[in-house]
């Protein structure tokens, strides 16, 4: 751990409770801000990769009624 955080983490511990939980909860939030940003431009980058796929004619698609009919039949 370098010393700024080091020097971060004592000055946290010395917050009253409610402070405390204040800011453990911006900083969860701060770190889950950055992992949504990245799920999102991997599900874009997905979306795409599919999308090129089906207009290559390397996949079939089916209609939404007929997968949720088969799924039924399954049942």
């Amino acid at each position: 751990m370098d010393k700024k955080l080091a020097e971060l983490e004592q000055e946290a511990l010395q917050l009253s409770p409610e402070s405390r939980a204040s800011l453990a909860e911006k900083l969860i939030r701060s770190l889950e801000a950055e992992q949504d940003a990245a799920v999102e431009a991997a599900w874009i980058e997905e979306a795409k990769r599919r999308y090129r796929a089906i207009q290559a004619g390397e996949v079939t698609t089916l209609d939404g009624d007929e997968v949720f009919n088969q799924i039924r039949a399954q049942l």
